[in-house]
């Protein structure tokens, strides 16, 4: 059917009619134009916004007119009658494979060519008439008694109404569970599952018990000996028991990833289980007749039901959402744990923070002179971006496993530390004493962010400048003398694009932050430190003791030495990805503008304006500005989204924060006195 037809706009219900029907019957009685027209006539063009919808103009229609509802309740049955729809059932919106990438990948070119079922199924019908993918939320404001009443009016029969017991929408509902279960079942076998759970492993699996139990209720419907299931049932109150064990044994699963790590594949397994559970609840409910009215009501239900499945079978925003979220806690509890340190409170800590700045600064100082050696080499641009990458990456490293501290790294870390302020001022405090607290922890974060900039910047600035100077003493060679009109023109924030790629460095610092969290997690759950303490070459090698200190070792750094290695590589190819696109990419972090500055001075003998100076300055501050605000503002939204936190609290966050600044605004650059904590 070409649903790109002209579009008639209907001025009632009888024209409908009039134009559909001849010789008191629809034209062609398995053309589903007649269905769609009267579907078309009750939607509505922004679904989200209308309060209701009423189906009383066709109502009054079948009322007033017999001949009419005749036609289409006859119509109706017609078309669907003996539709298969149970496959629909049980995979529609339901992960079908634990790749997330294969399934992004497959919904998209769903979304661009949707697929198009068999015309004997009741996804056919579904697909080329509620086509639309909010289809679903305007027939759910349809009231359920008008619903009930124009199944009365046509005499619609309910689901519970077969000939045969292979046949009817009651028999598609007990095969959807039937694969349900059976897949169920087998996943939750798996090794990865189970090394989840490792407290169900000597216990029968509720899930193989919940399908036994299952098969003995569909055996009893099929026969014929039951028509339905009441609620006060022996085998129906056991389903449910093992349906809520199955569901305990999924949270068990997921509470143990803080414990046994998980990846995105084990979460995605998790995942699927989770929403063919919650499938087979809605499922098991519609078995269920407890009153003669419940017979309608179910079928008017499942029929929405269906409608729903079909409209956000290919939902994306969805998929990525349930899929990440699990994963994404895990990091953020990672760089939780990490960040704390990046917070000072007293004023030790705060020096201690200056004095890992000025390491880093000293770290950066030397970067800037290698890069602009590294500039000189004659080969291609990937030779530089490799060049540059390790350049970077391995001066990262360095200040890493020195304990130093590169300005604008910690945010990335951070941003959970402070949902976890913020949980933990919900659930024992007042609103305003949560933000106030939530303030106050800002406060030091900023003022912690602010001595690591001032660190950075005397650093990088003094050491970049000492060691061009050796250089040109012992050598006799300026090499900043062709490349300092560049570096200067780099820094400024007017004359360049350094605001825009100080945020492109900002966007890497956060995804530094996730692959560290990641490598962690993932690690955790593969038990890699664990095969290394106890691989037997190693230990015959190293002896017992030193391999555990290897292990226990990189346990707790080789997560920040890959973070730190992919970030460099981040900045390093950056400026040669854009020269490839055709676009003008680079990256600007304020440490290195820092010391980019101070070669740039040198290279121009210091014969530079006043408002180059100027410039160059106020460079510095807008790029540290800017590494800061994306890498937190980015992971902030992660941290957010992870524990369902709504986006809107910011607001009142950014509300207590100002309020805080305007009654102590020096405790955001200096710690208060022992009085003041």
């Amino acid at each position: 059917m070409n649903l790109l037809r002209k579009q008639i706009a209907y001025k009632s219900i009888n024209e409908i009619f009039e134009k559909y029907i001849v010789d008191d019957q629809v034209v062609s009685q398995d053309n589903l134009f007649f269905l769609y027209e009267l579907v078309r006539y009750f939607r509505p063009k922004r679904p989200k916004t209308v309060a209701n919808i009423t189906l009383r103009p066709l109502l009054d229609h079948l009322i007033e007119f017999d001949k009419h509802r005749n036609i289409l309740s006859n119509y109706l049955k017609n078309i669907l009658s003996d539709r298969k729809f149970h496959l629909m059932v049980s995979d529609a919106g339901i992960l079908q494979d634990s790749d997330f990438l294969y399934e992004v990948r497959k919904r998209i070119s769903a979304k661009i060519l949707p697929y198009q079922p068999q015309k004997d199924t009741l996804e056919y019908v579904l697909n080329q008439v509620f086509y639309k993918e909010n289809d679903f939320i305007w027939i759910n404001k349809i009231p359920l008694e008008e619903l009930v009443e124009l199944m009365e009016v046509l005499n619609g029969s309910d689901i519970y109404q077969f000939e045969k017991a292979e046949s009817g929408a009651l028999s598609e509902i007990l095969f959807s569970m039937g694969l349900l279960t059976q897949r169920m079942s087998g996943r939750s076998m798996d090794t990865s599952i189970l090394k989840m759970i490792p407290k169900y492993n000597h216990l029968e699996s509720p899930f193989l018990g919940f399908e036994n139990e299952f098969l003995e209720i569909e055996n009893r419907l099929r026969k014929g000996e039951i028509q339905f299931v009441d609620s006060n049932d022996l085998n129906y109150k056991q389903l449910v028991i093992l349906y809520n064990q199955c569901v305990e044994l999924i949270k068990h699963a997921y509470k143990n990833s803080s414990v046994f790590g998980i990846t995105l594949k084990v979460n995605q397994s998790l995942l699927r289980i989770r929403q063919q559970l919650d499938r087979i609840k809605i499922l098991i409910d519609f078995l269920v007749v407890d009153k003669t009215q419940d017979r309608l009501t179910n079928t008017i239900k499942l029929s929405l039901k269906l409608i729903e499945y079909n409209c956000y079978k290919n939902n994306i925003s969805k998929l990525i959402a349930e899929s990440t979220q699990v994963v994404s806690y895990e990091i953020t509890q990672y760089t939780a744990k990490t960040g704390e340190h990046y917070i000072t409170e007293t004023a030790k800590e705060y020096f201690s923070m200056f004095k890992a700045s000025l390491g880093a600064g000293l770290v950066v100082g030397f970067l800037c002179i290698f890069k602009v050696l590294l500039s000189k080499v004659t080969t291609s641009d990937f030779g530089f971006a490799f060049l540059y990458s390790m350049n970077y990456a391995f001066g990262f490293i360095v200040i890493y496993l020195c304990g130093f501290a590169l300005a604008t790294k910690q945010p990335a870390m951070t941003a959970a530390t402070i949902i976890k302020a913020i949980e933990e001022g919900r659930k024992n405090q007042s609103a305003t004493e949560q933000h106030s607290a939530f303030a106050t922890l800002f406060a030091r974060l900023f003022r912690s962010q602010f001595i690591a900039f001032v660190g950075n910047v005397i650093m990088a600035f003094a050491v970049g400048l000492l060691l061009i100077w050796l250089i040109d003493t012992v050598t006799g060679i300026n090499i900043a003398d062709t490349k300092w009109p560049t570096m200067i023109k780099d820094s400024s924030p007017v004359h360049s694009l350094a605001i825009f790629h100080a945020g492109i460095a900002g966007v890497f610092l956060f995804l530094s932050g996730i692959i560290s969290g990641n490598v962690s997690n993932k690690n955790k759950h593969n038990q890699v430190y664990y095969r290394i303490q106890e691989n037997p070459v190693f230990k015959s090698t190293f002896g017992t003791y030193k391999t555990a200190k290897i292990a226990s070792w990189l346990e707790r750094k080789w997560s920040g030495i890959v973070s730190n290695f992919w970030f460099g590589v981040f900045m390093g190819s950056t400026h040669s990805i854009g020269i490839f696109l055709g676009l003008n990419l680079d990256i600007r972090h304020i440490t290195f503008v820092s010391g980019n500055i101070a070669l740039g001075a040198y290279g121009a003998d210091f014969q530079l304006p006043a408002i180059t100076w100027f410039w160059c300055f106020m460079g510095i501050f807008l790029v540290g500005f800017m590494n800061f605000i994306v890498s937190f503002g980015l992971s902030l939204s992660l941290a957010l989204r992870s524990r369902n936190i709504p986006l809107i609290e910011i607001f009142s966050l950014q509300k207590s924060v100002w309020k805080h600044f305007k009654k102590r605004p020096l405790h955001f650059f200096f710690p208060p006195g022992k009085q003041q904590r």
